[in-house]
């Protein structure tokens, strides 16, 4: 009996030491599971960025965007995979690129620039498109207004009208000598068209005629320039992202013939034109972030979103290069800043 009790004891030792190890697996399993299943959930973000040129500008506007997102949690190699597009200049690179990043299937699809915005929304009916870097959304057929478009588009304009008008105000009132202003331009970009006509409108309120430069391509920049030698007295260069992207040659004839150098971006005017009334395009870029985050985390809808555009203009000056371009600074031109220390470039 006593052999029979201890057999029978041993029996139920095993058994619970049996069960107990198959619970302990069981609860490794499901903790296991569970872990992959929280990874699993963890939300993934795909955004396309198609850029129609690589100038600073916009080059500031993508690492602004890039920006945003990392600060709202959305961070490259973490959580988020970036399809960088590039056109290089060239506009039969659009509609090739624009079907990638449809294929694609991005959470929101961004252009930077008008021709890429455009090509996209040509493209992409179905899915959020967000624009940047963009001077006249509206004459692009972008959007209808610059209120909530109800559709799958939104984004933030780079152009603020007032900007020129201020620039071309401030050229008649401190250049009197000036009563003509050339422009290279492409005609086939339509930002540098709509910027050249309100600039042309306003010089002519001051008796000043905007000379025009036509190019097709930046090929033809060095001899379109040097062709207002001679013709006019200043020189002025707007969101044409074919010329900002060949700024270099604008600011060699410039320097070389004692022409003021004025633009339409802070960058320009960082890399030696002499004024603009602008911002940073950097703040742009991340506007634009905070735009692709309220959509991809806070589930907005574009079509319900507001088109943006900078509010918060001022002159910039660079000083440091007015005399390359026979420019005496006064004291009345620096009042134009209304912050010296960051717009006031030494």
């Amino acid at each position: 009996m006593k052999k029979k009790s201890l057999f029978v004891t041993l029996l139920a030792t095993m058994m619970l030491l049996m069960t107990a190890c198959g619970e302990g697996n069981t609860n490794t399993n499901k903790n296991s599971n569970s872990n992959t299943g929280e990874e699993a959930s963890g939300k993934k973000y795909k955004v396309a960025i198609s850029q129609f040129v690589e100038h600073p500008s916009l080059d500031a506007v993508k690492d602004g965007i890039i920006a945003a997102l990392a600060d709202g949690g959305i961070k490259e190699g973490e959580n988020l995979e970036i399809d960088y597009q590039n056109a290089q200049a060239d506009f039969n690179n659009l509609q090739p690129i624009s079907q990638k990043i449809k294929d694609g299937k991005p959470d929101v699809a961004v252009g930077i620039a008008t021709p890429s915005a455009s090509a996209l929304v040509d493209e992409i009916t179905d899915s959020p498109v967000v624009f940047a870097a963009v001077t006249d959304p509206i004459d692009a057929k972008l959007v209808p207004s610059l209120e909530a478009s109800g559709s799958n588009v939104t984004g933030a304009s780079d152009s603020n009208p007032d900007a020129i008008h201020q620039l071309m105000d401030f050229i008649a009132a401190e250049f009197t000598e000036v009563k003509k202003v050339g422009i290279v331009i492409n005609k086939g970009e339509p930002n540098a068209v709509v910027m050249a006509d309100t600039a042309k409108a306003r010089l002519a309120e001051h008796n000043i005629e905007l000379i025009e430069a036509a190019i097709a391509n930046s090929s033809d920049i060095p001899q379109a320039a040097q062709s207002l030698v001679g013709q006019v007295d200043a020189l002025y260069v707007t969101l044409d992202n074919t010329v900002v992207e060949a700024i270099d040659i604008i600011l060699d004839v410039a320097h070389k013939h004692d022409l003021p150098l004025f633009t339409s971006d802070r960058d320009t005017v960082e890399a030696g034109a002499f004024a603009t009334v602008g911002f940073k395009y950097y703040d742009h870029g991340y506007e634009v972030g905070e735009m692709l985050l309220e959509i991809l985390k806070d589930g907005k809808n574009p079509g319900d979103m507001n088109i943006r555009k900078p509010e918060n203009l001022d002159f910039i000056l660079n000083v440091g290069v007015a005399e390359e371009m026979g420019i005496t600074v006064t004291d009345e031109m620096k009042a134009y800043v209304k912050d010296p220390a960051t717009n006031i470039l030494e």
